[in-house]
């Protein structure tokens, strides 16, 4: 009878002994995963701002048409050929909610105009219909206000209303939507409104403009190879594969 009940006690505490071993492990392999950091699609491709370098300001609005919002986005963004970041590029609105764009598509700004950083670069895109940014005195106050800190302004479309509205571009060349520059000339006569049926880009000191949509690639571009060189320019060019565009066949 003893050496039965010596032989329960020795299996009793080989089971007990077995299950703490088991519960150790376990534990062990939970703190493992919880120290291992976690990545995925979002985390690994965003890019850190860097107080030290140049940030390029992409201003947006409720109806602002999102090419012109990408265009220099896809230009700014794009790193060098080792793969070093050269640019800060941020989106900015009036509030933090997102604003829906012309194509109907939702952007979460990263900056108000109470909390944005310092620029190097300001773009300004359009919208179909300008009355309610040009009578917004918020985004008027705003482009003014911003304009004392940039090296480079820059409007695509019609987005050179607000520059006209501003009146921080008087004096200045300055080219907006194809048909549209009658009525710029009319309505900010400070301005040195461009022949818009065969100019595509003017420069003008800081100030520079397009005609907008696909166009506002020449202006991120042009501003680019200001800030860089020819040389990151064309690397960029075949990043976007723009050449491909340009000798587009069917």
């Amino acid at each position: 009878m003893k050496q039965f009940v010596v032989m329960l006690m020795v299996i009793a505490t080989v089971f007990t002994s077995c299950n703490t071993d088991k519960s150790k492990i376990k534990t062990e392999n939970q703190e493992v995963l919880k120290s291992e950091p976690k990545t995925d699609a979002l985390t690994k491709h965003l890019k850190p701002f860097n107080p030290e370098l140049p940030t390029i300001g992409l201003l947006m609005y409720n109806g602002v048409l999102q090419s012109e919002v990408i265009a220099t986005s896809d230009v700014f963004a794009k790193p060098t050929e080792d793969g070093i970041q050269l640019f800060n590029v941020v989106s900015i609105a009036e509030t933090e909610n997102p604003i829906t764009t012309e194509e109907g598509m939702h952007f979460v700004p990263d900056f108000t105009f109470n909390n944005c950083p310092k620029l190097t670069a300001l773009f300004v895109p359009s919208a179909y219909d300008m009355y309610t940014q040009e009578h917004n005195e918020n985004i008027v106050d705003f482009i003014k206000e911003k304009n004392k800190e940039t090296k480079y302004t820059v409007s695509n479309c019609a987005g050179a209303q607000l520059l006209g509205k501003s009146g921080i571009a008087d004096g200045h060349k300055i080219v907006t939507w194809i048909g549209g520059g009658e009525q710029l000339q009319k309505d900010y006569p400070n301005l040195k409104v461009q022949d818009d049926s065969i100019v595509a880009f003017v420069e003008d000191g800081k100030f520079s403009s397009s005609n907008g949509n696909l166009a506002s690639y020449i202006s991120a571009l042009n501003l680019l190879e200001k800030m860089t060189s020819l040389e990151h320019r064309k690397f960029v060019e075949s990043y976007l594969y723009l050449d491909r565009l340009q000798n587009w066949k069917e």
